[in-house]
């Protein structure tokens, strides 16, 4: 008997399977290694934060396809489109950092890591 679960579904569940092994690898591994495997993911264009958002997007075009048809309630398709919105808010701030993480790959990788120096940490809140 054949799986009767759509290949779309089975590759949306493989992701997030994945996506759980990683975080255990990344959790497990050295500094520079998990900085490297933080860097992939967080990269806008190719990583899984940039993927994620333009397939929360393409889920908002869908939707409006289904909305505009009576299939869906509006608020499915604007509530995509709002977390496309904001996880490409999210994957702008976070590039801004991505060199960081590639320095620290970078140093542990090719050496003793050097010894940190005090910073204040800046906390900004979102409304």
């Amino acid at each position: 008997m054949t799986d009767p679960t759509p290949y779309t579904v089975g590759v949306a569940d493989d992701i997030a399977h994945r996506l759980g092994h990683l975080a255990d690898l990344v959790s497990q591994a050295p500094p520079h290694e998990a900085a490297q495997a933080l860097a992939r993911v967080l990269d806008c264009d190719t990583g899984v934060l940039g993927r994620m958002t333009a397939l929360l997007a393409t889920g908002s075009h869908l939707a409006r396809e289904h909305a505009e048809a009576g299939r869906v309630r509006p608020e499915v398709c604007l509530a995509l489109g709002r977390a496309a919105n904001d996880l490409n808010d999210v994957a702008l701030d976070l590039d801004e950092h991505t060199d960081g993480l590639a320095q620290l790959a970078q140093t542990t990788a090719h050496g003793p890591v050097p010894k940190p120096v005090a910073s204040a940490m800046v906390i900004r809140r979102r409304r």
